[in-house]
């Protein structure tokens, strides 16, 4: 069964950030020990529905405002909430004594399969290989879910891969995606029980 590391009870592992530009307003809240709880406000219908499957399948709790340039695009709300959570998975992570570090999960979504990988070694990188078949699902534009992944990935410091084996509908490699890449970070920042230090040989991550 996983679990929090050892400790998180008397010190949760916990984050808020804020962020204000030209572009955006955000306030994001998380909790890596939640129940998957999620109140998210984006603007982007499409976009609060994924967030509230990422919040869900990663077992933490999640709140979000967001405002952003919309009469623009979305973008920059996406890719600038992707920065948040990023920052706020870092935060709460703290010495990342005693995490798995490591996760993956492979999750069937109807006709699509999606894979993911995530190593929360310190060091960013991101690999997404999915093909969108269409440029809109809805009004959101598909090609921002790589956008707020490498944002999320850049911002946590993490090694993300995530690869889409195959798929047709838009719909569903988005939700394929959120839910294994979810599912990836929920192992990741579980209890190792064998291992109460840094999982590193270098002593810090």
């Amino acid at each position: 069964m996983l679990s929090a590391p050892k400790g998180t009870h008397a010190m949760p592992r916990t984050a808020a950030v804020e962020r204000k530009t030209a572009e955006t307003e955000i306030a994001l809240s998380l909790n890596l020990d939640g129940s998957g709880r999620a109140d998210v406000q984006t603007g982007v219908g499409f976009f609060d529905h994924m967030l509230t499957l990422l919040a869900r399948h990663a077992a933490c709790d999640l709140t979000v405002r967001a405002t952003g340039d919309l009469e623009v695009d979305q973008h920059h709300t996406v890719e600038d909430v992707g920065i948040c959570l990023g920052q706020a998975v870092e935060q709460a992570l703290g010495d990342k004594r005693g995490i798995c570090r490591y996760g993956h999960f492979t999750l069937p979504m109807e006709e699509t399969l999606a894979s993911s990988a995530v190593d929360l070694g310190g060091r960013a990188y991101f690999v997404c290989l999915a093909d969108m078949p269409s440029a809109k699902i809805g009004e959101f534009d598909s090609e921002l879910v790589a956008d707020f992944w490498q944002a999320f990935a850049q911002n946590a410091r993490c090694n993300l891969h995530i690869d889409v084996r195959y798929g047709r509908n838009s719909h569903h490699i988005a939700e394929g995606i959120f839910k294994s890449v979810a599912r990836s970070l929920r192992m990741a920042f579980s209890a190792d029980p064998r291992i109460e230090d840094v999982p590193s040989t270098k002593g810090t991550l």
